[in-house]
């Protein structure tokens, strides 16, 4: 393949090849924002969609190489007209499907693209739309199949998609290819995994093709050939299933093609596969069951929890694998790509099958009126939704297909009738294409979306699909999330999360303040808002601040600004896990909750669990215990006191001790029962507080029968061998605040603290609590802590490591500790160094 070496240049509208200057280098695949190094804040952003946008690349093929060639264009973002050797070969209209044409070449080559300019796209005469969304300014866009990310003005950077965003080849027509591969794995109890084969064979004149087989592993499997189609429908027996990594191993196999020609061999690798089931319990592949929507894969119940997707960060590849471990390692096991994104590159989805992460991909559409009926524009997205779901049929990671995001929901708000909001491209094309190119996958026709036959509006929560944020956006008290009874939030919660104390720290230096304000405009540049509306999620989390602690956030930030952000950190993560106990307890009724945003846009306080940089916050930190694959959770029952729920994702039984202890002043044991428990591979257990304990004592504070008796209720899940000898490991812990979280101050020698060095540069630091310790955040300059936010329970003990995340020196560490209920900090220094 040939490499290319880009150019990039801005012109006016309309300018002729020849009228182009002022070219300069450009980074290819990247936008043109990307390759012009723009800042979102910058004039120069702001008319991006203004200009034409030119590339070029010359080269030099040797003599006689390439009489002909074919040239492919995975990504045209933006109206496109590619020419070569200044002859017009392709005019493109969408970055969701590849381009390609076939073309004589010479010695000496020049390739040119003009993006044109997308506002005067926009501004050319259209039917109107038969609704309107507050989602992007100009309804225009429906035609345009470019990526509305950068294109929504109240919560991303305006820095929208256009230009060279995929691969650029050219490839040579002279030698024998297999192309057009397509894989679909699969598995059954009964008869092991299967795997579905097509290909096509490209042939140069005067040679055929003998024979075909496929490697899965270490078998070689004959498949059919038969002039240039490569088929075959296999039963591979014995291999290993994969799963997604919180309930087992995401096993692959490394595939090979083998064809045997009359001009030699060609082999092909396809990667390494994934064989699972995928189903819907109680539900059609292409329907949406009238009760829950409960995944099972490899005929196992998974609860699904994870984030939407907001695209690859900036840098190396290894930049996307520290992300997605960053995930896993918090026990997500669901990623959705929304339709306001883009497909993710073939990259993204291999390291899903890999890691066990699994994938929901919503087709690009998203609350627009789309022109599904003009036949240009149902020609482009029909192509669009081939080409992706034969790409993606061969990853084990793809769980669940979905028309669009908020498309039905957009027409129903507006109070129009059903057969406005419901149309036969999604009700029946897609999941008609995927049973052929990908059966057996669920497919969802919108998000959210109503049970099949259901009267319902698609956005009433208790069935179908839900995007819930009654406890979010609505400010609705947290017990809403009993009433509305999700069955599966396919996008929920949404808070304004703020980042941990070096980003804080950052974004201050950054505008020469010691600590930069929540009113200050470069802090809320970094707090979503919904178009139009008249609060920001900021405003949504200073709500559950008072609900929870009972203080005024404007009088908190007010005289101590930094505890501000130090509860508001505990607030939005404090939330989330008690919303995901609730679905997630075995009486719930609910599938799963995919939580608004894995990752910031930006930089700031955005609805990420991660920041900008792809670094935890505090809210990750409350997820990761309540997604942990083996947990303990607790739910407030009311008069039924507390519900403590264990689980057991994991492919092995679980045998361990819970104990059950309460604190009256945050010291002083109220209440305590321990009990030994077994829970089944793949399972889950319920159990009573006041059952464990043999008798009553409203540890909810539900009766209020006088003063609290308790402030503090902490459960252990301790793992014990079946012998009970040996060590016993603390495997999850939760804690209830029967009378609020704004709990009294004690003294800073509650919290003992000390550091020492060890070889590999590292920092570990050995906590001890006299009493309860709440909402423990660790600052160390140039260091990053393993664990943040949590809390320490009466005479507990932890040890966190530190790791460098800068040059910081050997000497001079300092590790400072804040915790919500201490009167002061407590400083950590270096104590020695360890043997």
């Amino acid at each position: 393949m040939t490499h290319l070496s880009w150019e990039i240049a801005t012109a006016a509208p309309g300018a002729d090849a020849a009228d182009v200057t002022g070219w300069r280098p450009a980074t290819v695949p990247a936008t043109v924002a990307q390759c012009y190094g723009l800042n979102p804040r910058s004039a120069e952003a702001t008319e991006l969609d203004a200009n034409d946008y030119w590339y070029r690349a010359e080269w030099t093929s040797p003599s006689g190489a390439l009489a002909r060639a074919r040239f492919v264009f995975e990504g045209l973002a933006g109206p496109a007209q590619v020419w070569l050797n200044g002859e017009l070969h392709l005019e493109a209209r969408n970055q969701f499907r590849p381009h390609s044409f076939e073309a004589p070449v010479g010695e000496r080559n020049e390739l040119r693209i003009r993006f044109s300019s997308v506002r005067s796209e926009l501004a050319r005469k259209r039917p109107r739309p038969r609704w309107k969304t507050a989602l992007v300014a100009n309804q225009n866009l429906r035609f345009l199949r470019v990526s509305l990310l950068g294109r929504i003005p109240a919560w991303c950077p305006p820095l929208p998609a256009i230009g060279l965003v995929g691969e650029v080849r050219i490839e040579d027509l002279v030698q024998a290819k297999c192309q057009e591969i397509r894989l679909v794995p699969g598995w059954s109890a009964s008869i092991g995994a299967t795997l579905t084969v097509e290909a096509r064979l490209a042939l140069p004149p005067g040679v055929r093709g003998i024979s075909a087989s496929i490697r899965v592993g270490e078998r070689t499997l004959p498949l059919e050939l038969s002039g240039d189609r490569i088929t075959g429908t296999l039963r591979i027996p014995g291999l290993a299933p994969w799963w997604p990594a919180t309930h087992g191993e995401p096993a692959l196999h490394r595939t090979e093609l083998e064809i045997q020609t009359s001009a030699g061999p060609i082999q092909v690798s396809a990667g390494s596969l994934g064989f699972r089931s995928v189903e819907l319990e109680g539900g059609a592949a292409q329907g949406v069951p009238r009760g829950g929507i409960q995944f099972k894969i490899n005929g196992v119940p998974v609860f699904m929890r994870g984030a939407c997707w907001t695209g690859a960060p900036e840098g190396s590849p290894e930049s996307l694998r520290e992300l997605l471990a960053t995930a896993r390692a918090g026990g997500l096991n669901l990623i959705r790509i929304g339709g306001t994104m883009a497909y993710e590159d073939g990259a993204f989805y291999r390291l899903c099958d890999e890691l066990g992460i699994l994938v929901w991909q919503d087709f690009m559409f998203a609350n627009l009126d789309y022109p599904v009926g003009d036949p240009q524009f149902g020609e482009e997205i029909r192509a669009e939704a081939a080409h992706q779901i034969s790409r993606l049929g061969a990853h084990a990671c793809m769980v669940a297909y979905c028309g669009g995001s908020e498309v039905q929901q957009q027409a129903a708000m507006m109070g129009l009738a059903r057969e406005v909001w419901s149309n036969p491209y999604f009700d029946s094309e897609l999941p008609a294409l995927l049973a052929e190119r990908h059966p057996g996958i669920p497919y969802f026709p919108s998000s959210p979306c109503a049970a099949s036959g259901s009267a319902r509006l698609p956005f009433h929560s208790g069935e179908g699909l839900a995007h819930y944020y009654g406890v979010g956006a609505y400010r609705r008290p947290i017990s809403d999330v009993r009433l509305a009874e999700v069955r599966f939030a396919s996008e929920c919660l949404g808070f304004s999360n703020v980042p941990d104390t070096s980003e804080v720290a950052a974004l201050s230096e950054a505008e020469g303040l010691s600590l930069i304000a929540p009113h200050h405009p470069a802090w809320k540049t970094g707090v979503p808002r919904d178009r139009g509306a008249g609060y920001d999620f900021e405003d949504v989390r200073d709500h559950y601040l008072r609900e929870l602690f009972g203080l005024d956030p404007v009088e908190l930030r007010a005289q101590d600004l930094e505890r501000y952000y130090d509860i508001s950190r505990a607030v939005s993560g404090e939330v989330m896990k008690r919303v995901f106990a609730h679905w997630r307890r075995p009486a719930s009724g609910c599938g799963g909750g995919i939580v608004w945003f894995l990752r910031d846009l930006r930089a700031g306080a955005g609805w990420g669990l991660l920041d900008h940089r792809g670094r935890p916050k505090a809210a990750w930190r409350a997820l990761a215990r309540a997604w942990a694959p083996r947990a303990v959770l607790f739910t407030d029952e009311g008069l039924d006191g507390l519900g403590v729920h264990v689980f057991n994702d994991g492919a092995r039984p679980l045998r361990a001790r819970i104990e059950l202890t309460a604190y009256h002043r945050g010291k002083v044991r109220s209440a305590h029962a321990s009990q030994v428990i077994e829970v089944p591979a793949h399972q889950s257990l319920t159990l009573n507080s006041d059952a464990l304990l043999g008798y009553f004592a409203d540890l909810t504070h539900a009766y209020r029968f006088g003063p609290a008796k308790h402030d503090v209720v902490h459960v252990t899940l301790v793992e014990v061998e079946r012998d009970g000898a040996g060590h016993e490991a603390l495997i999850s812990e939760d804690f209830h605040f029967p009378i609020g979280m704004n709990l009294g101050l004690q003294p800073a020698g509650a919290l003992s603290v000390t550091a020492r060095r060890e070889k590999d540069g590292s920092v570990l630091l050995e906590l001890s609590a006299q009493t309860f310790v709440q909402s423990i955040q660790i600052c160390a300059r140039g260091y990053r802590a393993a664990d943040d936010s949590f809390h320490l329970a009466p005479g507990s003990r932890r040890e966190v490591r530190l790791t460098p995340s800068g040059a910081e020196p050997a000497t001079g560490f300092k590790a400072e500790l804040r915790a919500l209920n201490l009167d002061e900090s407590v400083v950590a220094r270096l104590a020695e160094v360890s043997s």
